[in-house]
């Protein structure tokens, strides 16, 4: 009898569990018809409110928790449910769709002057240049400047929508609920600095936020992620948003380095944030013992090295850089050979300590196996301008078609700590693209972002094509993008590729998205895919070979000339052998401001002689519209990738 009952209440828990298991309350965003709002409610969030009322049928059952009623974004809200309840509400009239909450991540003074922005001429004065200045702004004595914006005079609002990474906080729901608001506060231009993993752009909160804010001529900058260097890493690759990469620019922080009497010296980088000069200390290498020799932890002896600056020697590229062994051993301070030394973040100088490439570093090897008694001196607190090559494509910054690649590494910001990351990128192109809107106010986000794409730059400061940090070999628009933003010429670019909301449903008609999946993005329920096509009309041509060696494709453009009169323009190609491209018709006459001409492009690809990079098999020209007596150049990429 004891037993029977043992077991009936031992399956009475077991049932409770199971019951509570398939009833797990979580939240989703639910996706309404709004069409279907019955007519005795005058608003949504009241419909709403009934509903999620009406799904609660135990009294055991917790009710629905209504987060958020969305009234620009999309049509709809956000709720937590159990399943049950999810599944009554999806049987509701005017029920769309609903996608469980995902969650997203996290993506200086001197660079405004970087990007051409001068305060006597050209964009800044039309922004008032001088506003929102921060005098002496500097990282503990590096970077010493005047802090000032992109858009100095533009106004800002901050809507907090990512709180920790990985965590209900950080969710797709209050995204959507930040940009909703921002929206209805009337903003121009939207700078998120975060992503979601690429999902279809229906269950992308960014891209089906975006489309909202696009229609409604606001500019939306997303930073495209930390996920390089390897290709297929972009996020927020919707068409209708302008995604940012990272560049660096001419600057580093750097110490000097003595050996002995100062025959011998070296330029490191450090980012110690003390105005510390270190004067012929002991300078100390773990010869003979290769743990030592690369400061493994608890490898090194505190009798041996207290006092002293370490030597770590460059075992390999899997070999890091740790402090904490320094730190623990008591050492005076340490200097690493590493190939890491680019890689490098300022949380990383936590004592002193000066990273060097291993080239310098086995000068360093070299002084230390031929002196008796090694010393040292290091000027800490060195600030570079004018550093070569700039730019060049940020180890991190996501590959894939991205749109531009603009500066994301180690920048002067709000508490002045020295931060690197995409995210630090797509504010700085939100700022220049306020910069247009203001001397542009006509300009949709589509001319905008043309604007910008066609007149970046791919040279760096040495003349030649910007370099992948990692490899140090040329890259591409795989890598940059269009290339590297120039605000000024960006305010005069003669020629614009413009695209109105209803090219991008036929875009995504073209990429089979269903009608539902249309409408949830667009929110539209009026549209017709009869004009479906994966070619709109973008500023770059990309064409992705899949199980062929050879193909050939033809896009459609239309040119819209912004530049005040009449102006003609001639088509100048370049491609490699494996590419053959041309334009017809070769030149384009505009009568006057606002006038449009149509061209094609036809496009012939071979494998045979391609440029194999990274990821890809890639060929890479550009097509460049250039003004017959005038200055005017409109630039544009011309990419083929086969991913093997």
């Amino acid at each position: 009898m004891e037993y029977d009952t043992l077991c009936k209440l031992f399956l009475v828990i077991l049932t409770v569990v199971s019951d509570l298991a398939t009833d797990y309350r979580k939240p989703y965003i639910i996706h309404m018809d709004e069409s279907a709002l019955p007519a005795s409610f005058l608003h949504h969030h009241d419909w709403y409110t009934l509903l999620l009322s009406s799904v609660s049928s135990s009294p055991n059952e917790i009710d629905p928790t209504h987060l958020y009623t969305y009234n620009h974004v999309l049509n709809g809200f956000s709720a937590v449910l159990s399943q049950s309840q999810l599944d009554k509400l999806e049987q509701v009239p005017g029920h769309i769709a609903s996608y469980p909450d995902t969650f997203g991540n996290a993506h200086t003074t001197y660079t405004p002057k970087f990007l051409g922005l001068k305060k006597q001429k050209g964009l800044w004065p039309r922004a008032k240049f001088g506003d929102g200045m921060i005098v002496d702004a500097s990282y503990f004595g590096y970077a010493k400047g005047t802090a000032t914006g992109m858009a100095p005079a533009a106004r800002l609002a901050m809507y907090k929508v990512l709180f920790l990474n990985d965590t209900y906080d950080s969710a797709a729901t209050d995204t959507l609920a930040g940009m909703d608001q921002a929206i209805a506060d009337g903003v121009d231009i939207l700078s998120l600095s975060l992503g979601f993993f690429e999902t279809p752009f229906d269950q992308n909160p960014i891209a089906v936020g975006a489309f909202a804010a696009m229609e409604r001529g606001i500019i939306v900058a997303c930073s495209a992620g930390n996920g390089g260097p390897h290709g297929y890493t972009i996020q927020n690759g919707a068409p209708w948003l302008t995604t940012v990469g990272a560049g660096t620019i001419s600057r580093d922080f750097a110490a000097n380095i003595a050996l002995g009497n100062g025959t011998v010296t070296v330029r490191g980088k450090s980012i110690f944030p003390e105005n510390l000069l270190i004067s012929r200390v002991p300078l100390y290498f773990g010869r003979g013992n290769r743990s030592k020799e690369i400061c493994n932890s608890y490898s090194l002896d505190p009798k041996d090295v207290a006092g002293k600056i370490v030597f770590c020697d460059f075992v390999s590229e899997d070999d890091g850089v740790d402090t904490d062994e320094i730190t623990r051993a008591g050492a005076a301070g340490a200097i690493f050979s590493t190939e890491f030394v680019v890689f490098l973040k300022p949380r990383d100088f936590n004592i002193p300590f000066v990273a060097v490439v291993p080239e310098d570093g086995d000068r360093i090897k070299d002084y230390l196996l031929k002196s008796e008694n090694p010393t040292v001196s290091i000027e800490f607190l060195i600030t570079i301008f004018g550093t070569k090559p700039a730019p060049q494509v940020v180890w991190f910054s996501a590959r894939g078609p991205g749109r531009i690649a603009e500066i994301g590494q180690s920048y002067l910001l709000s508490n002045y700590t020295l931060l690197s990351g995409t995210s630090m990128s797509a504010p700085h192109v939100a700022g220049v693209a306020a910069l247009l809107k203001s001397a542009h106010p006509d300009w949709s986000p589509a001319t905008i972002r043309s604007a910008m794409m066609t007149t970046a730059y791919t040279l760096d400061n040495t003349d030649e094509t910007i370099i992948d940090m990692t490899t140090r070999a040329s890259g591409t628009p795989l890598d940059f993008g269009a290339g590297h933003i120039d605000p000024e010429k960006a305010s005069d670019p003669g020629l614009i590729y413009d695209i109105e909301p209803e090219d991008y449903i036929k875009f995504l008609c073209g990429m089979n998205y269903s009608a539902n999946q249309i409408k949830i993005i667009s929110g539209r329920s009026n549209f017709s895919c009869a004009s479906a096509t994966l070619d709109i009309n973008y500023p770059s041509f990309i064409v992705i070979l899949n199980n062929t060696n050879t193909t050939s494709v033809t896009f459609k453009r239309v040119l819209t000339n912004v530049a005040d009169g009449p102006s003609s323009y001639r088509a100048m190609v370049t491609t490699p052998s494996s590419m053959k491209a041309m334009a017809n018709p070769s030149e384009l006459w505009f009568t006057s401001k606002y006038d449009t001409a149509e061209f094609n492009m036809t496009v012939e690809i071979s494998l045979e002689g391609s440029f194999p990079q990274s990821d890809y098999i890639v060929n890479i020209g550009y097509i460049s519209w250039k003004e017959i007596n005038g200055t005017h150049v409109v630039r544009s990429p011309i990419v083929s990738a086969y991913a093997p």
